[in-house]
């Protein structure tokens, strides 16, 4: 049985915040937005009538809510081995690519989006999940 008292809260929560962060760059006017935009066939009128602080906080939950996870697995990984920044970057991708990215992809091909869309979806996915594991590995 996992003991959930040896996991560092404030580093998930912070890794919860630097993925969130990350986010709004990588879906920011300086990367991705007008792509992403243009792919999702998503208007700026359609974007302006959203519930956006719903959608901001949803997300935020789920981010964290995900390097919970990735934290779980790190600690479990930490019971028999050393863990470095490096550890971290194999378990982001670990997650990223074999979880993350495939099920990502699944939806894709049945949405019938493109693979362009995928890339900017599934690179910032797979980033943030390689950034919150060093975080959650070094933070200990």
């Amino acid at each position: 049985m996992f003991d959930f008292s040896t996991l560092n809260y404030s580093a998930i929560l912070v890794s919860g915040l630097v993925s969130f962060m990350f986010g709004a760059l990588w879906y920011s006017p300086l990367l991705f937005s007008k792509t992403w935009q243009k792919e999702v066939g998503l208007s700026d009128k359609t974007l302006e009538n959203c519930n956006i602080a719903f959608i901001l906080i949803g997300t935020l939950v789920l981010m964290i809510l995900m390097n919970f996870g990735l934290a779980i697995s790190l600690q479990e990984y930490s019971l028999n081995n050393d863990i470095t920044w490096q550890t971290g970057v194999v378990k982001g991708l670990f997650f990223g690519s074999f979880f993350v990215l495939t099920s990502l992809g699944i939806n894709m091909l049945y949405l019938r989006k493109s693979v362009r869309l995928f890339l900017i979806d599934g690179g910032y996915q797979l980033m943030f999940l390689i950034l919150s594991g060093i975080i959650l590995a070094v933070w200990r």
